[in-house]
């Protein structure tokens, strides 16, 4: 990855200030370690009438996979091939910003010891960028720039010169001037930017990223045309953070229209005399009767069938009881989320080998999948086609057997109570199905005689008198005489 910063400059006031602002003298050539690489700094040039300052960055292909223990970007399963092929050592990305904010931290606050006058000074600036990905082609690149006081030269770069017809790239040279900007704005510019453009991060996006977004766009992003866009591609699409930044960034808004502090508008809940209980998500009631029924059945190797994007195996990695934790999901999308949710490249020896994500369908049976003491069906089974349940079935209870399963579902009885719900829709769009109480307990029956279990049923949530609990779970145990399946009901499988 490479990345020059030029400016002009007279007698008076010489272009090689530039070697002050960044704190690194133009006769040197500076090497910087890196978790993934090796980033030099250096002067191209450097006289009184032009200075460029020029960052190159060497990724190690090879230490990105191995920071993520050999399983892929983020610690989530990928492709062997592209965990070392790809465009990291060589299209300007997150990689390439976060070395900006180490290499040049002090130029980005704004701070210069030596001269400290220099860095609230503007002046001429040019930027270029011979790769940088562009995931919205040349105008994105021209609204998140143009807006910030630059001139956008983004040029297009073709798939292949000899073949024109195949067309352009998503990739585009980049040639940032302007006439009267600060370093540290400009710095602060390209650190929130280039991910955004890029749409991708190497590393997990945690709440801290929240800050440093507001540190970065201090001035600048809270009445940005795209600050919405910008925010949301910051902070890769995580809702709930997004959501914070954006309170974050309104309330800014506001002090600066009222020429006030943030603090003295944000001051309306008193949290000491704030009594109000606010009610307790079904999901969270959920996990919490699923560990319940597991610390009853007193597992310690627990299956998570369905795992999705990880939350109830975050769950069980906070409880030691548990001391082999697998989630199985059959989308690869979902096992990466839940990969970086769990941190799984930066957790520790001892809790890593306590955690495993597997790919695999649960409409097949998977040797990998015997031998556990519980197994969870968490609002999996409703998302399958009716005449797939079969094969759930007995690759769950006929093959597999776990002493304990536990199925939750909705109850589609308890629609009636959701406000927002239109009257015959599904709570989800992906849902086959939504049983009633006594559905789901006569296919649980029926389940419990055919494969030896003895099956029990709980609430989830409030138990409405009328029309019963918003989510139901059937409690399967493993009786101790259990029938061997038939060879009928085995090739039906």
């Amino acid at each position: 990855m490479f990345l020059t910063i030029s400016t002009t400059g007279t007698p008076e006031r010489p272009a090689t200030d530039l070697g002050f602002l960044l704190h690194k003298h133009p006769d040197n050539a500076q090497i910087f370690s890196t978790s993934y690489g090796t980033a030099h700094v250096l002067y191209p040039e450097a006289t009184v009438e032009r200075c460029t300052a020029a960052l190159l960055l060497e990724v190690d292909a090879v230490a990105l996979v191995r920071r993520g223990k050999g399983k892929g970007r983020g610690g989530a399963p990928d492709a062997a091939l592209a965990q070392y092929v790809n465009d990291r050592p060589y299209a300007a990305s997150s990689l390439l910003a976060v070395a900006l904010s180490a290499v040049f931290s002090s130029a980005m606050k704004g701070q210069c010891a030596a001269r400290p006058e220099l860095p609230a000074d503007p002046r001429p600036l040019r930027i270029e960028v011979p790769a940088l990905p562009a995931r919205g082609g040349v105008d994105l690149v021209r609204g998140l720039f143009e807006p910030l006081g630059w001139t956008v030269t983004a040029e297009p770069v073709p798939l292949d010169v000899r073949f024109p017809e195949w067309g352009d790239s998503r990739y585009v040279r980049l040639e940032l001037a302007a006439e009267k900007l600060t370093l540290a704005e400009a710095l602060r510019h390209l650190y929130v930017l280039l991910p955004v453009l890029d749409d991708a991060k190497h590393y997990w996006v945690s709440s801290d990223e929240v800050d440093k977004l507001l540190r970065a766009g201090e001035g600048w992003l809270p009445d940005h045309p795209e600050h919405k866009l910008i925010t949301s591609r910051y902070l890769s699409r995580r809702w709930s953070l997004t959501r914070e930044a954006m309170e974050r960034l309104e309330l800014v808004r506001l002090a600066e229209t009222d020429d006030t502090e943030v603090e003295a508008i944000d001051n309306a809940v008193d949290e000491e005399t704030d009594t109000e209980e606010k009610p307790v998500p079904l999901a969270v009631l959920r996990r919490d009767a699923i560990l319940a029924a597991l610390h009853a059945s007193g597992a310690s190797r627990v299956l998570d069938l369905g795992c999705g994007q990880g939350q109830l195996v975050q769950a069980l990695l906070k409880d030691t009881r548990f001391t082999e934790i697998v989630g199985v999901d059959v989308s690869m999308r979902a096992l990466t989320i839940a990969s970086r949710r769990l941190k799984l490249d930066r957790m520790g020896e001892r809790q890593a080998a306590r955690v495993q994500l597997v790919q695999g369908s649960l409409a097949y049976t998977d040797r990998r999948l015997k031998g556990y003491d519980a197994a969870v069906l968490s609002e999996v089974i409703e998302h399958l086609d009716l005449p797939r349940l079969p094969a759930l079935e007995y690759a769950v209870f006929g093959s597999a057997r776990p002493r304990t399963v536990l199925v939750t579902t909705p109850n589609v009885e308890y629609n009636v109570r959701w406000e927002t719900l239109p009257a015959g829709h599904s709570r989800h769009s992906d849902h086959r199905f939504e049983w009633t109480r006594e559905e789901f307990r006569a296919w649980a029956r029926r389940v419990a005689e055919r494969h030896g279990y003895d099956v029990e049923f709980t609430p989830v949530g409030l138990d409405d008198p009328e029309v019963g609990p918003p989510t139901q779970m059937a409690v399967f145990t493993l009786a101790t005489a259990t029938p061997t399946p038939t060879a009928k009901e085995e090739k039906a499988a």
